[in-house]
């Protein structure tokens, strides 16, 4: 009677420890099958893509950014010159216009700044020595002489500008700057027709 209880008490704990084994061994393999089990990265792949792309921009070429560059100083050259007009002009028409000048290129001014955020363009803060020099030099005009030399000046630079942004349009590889370039033309072109028609000059 010991014997069977022994033999059937040793049976038990033989069983017992086989049954814990197979439960070890198939947690330890569905453990591994979790681990090697293929992921699915697409969506990681496209995130990291996307992020990368948000961080990381191509650097434009010099043509582009000489542009951009230019057009920014001589966008803050015609602002500070339209405040400038408002003061010292005598022709309503010349004070109207300078109005103008001030407005829309304060407003091309801050398109291209967001513009070459998104590029990396660092542009200038000011207008050039050179231009600074006709500022200063228009500043000290009054009246008649005043709204004569403005007016000039006015119809000379959008003759120039427009074929800047003409060639830069066509031209340039980056297509948001062109799309600026040529957004801003019907703008440089209202401001050389109106310029004609104050001076009576082509």
């Amino acid at each position: 009677m010991k014997r069977v209880t022994a033999f059937l008490l040793i049976t038990g704990l033989y069983l017992a420890a086989c049954n814990s084994g197979n439960k070890t061994n198939q947690t330890d393999s569905s453990t591994t099958t979790n681990a090697n089990a293929p992921t699915d990265t697409s969506s990681m792949a496209a995130n990291n893509g996307t992020d990368t792309m948000s961080k990381s921009t191509t650097p434009v070429t010099k043509d582009v950014s000489d542009f951009a560059e230019e057009a920014a100083t001589g966008g803050l050259m015609e602002v500070e010159l339209g405040k400038v007009a408002q003061q010292n002009a005598t022709n309503p028409r010349v004070k109207d216009f300078g109005a103008m000048m001030e407005k829309d290129h304060s407003d091309a001014n801050d398109q291209l700044k967001t513009l070459a955020q998104q590029k990396n363009i660092m542009l200038p803060t000011a207008p050039t020595d050179k231009q600074q020099k006709e500022i200063d030099n228009l500043s000290k005009k009054t009246g008649k002489d005043f709204d004569k030399a403005y007016m000039s000046m006015m119809l000379d630079d959008h003759k120039k500008d427009i074929k800047k942004f003409e060639k830069a349009g066509k031209d340039l590889k980056d297509d948001d700057v062109k799309s600026f370039a040529m957004k801003t033309l019907p703008t440089l072109q209202k401001h050389l027709d109106s310029a004609k028609a104050i001076t009576g000059k082509q």
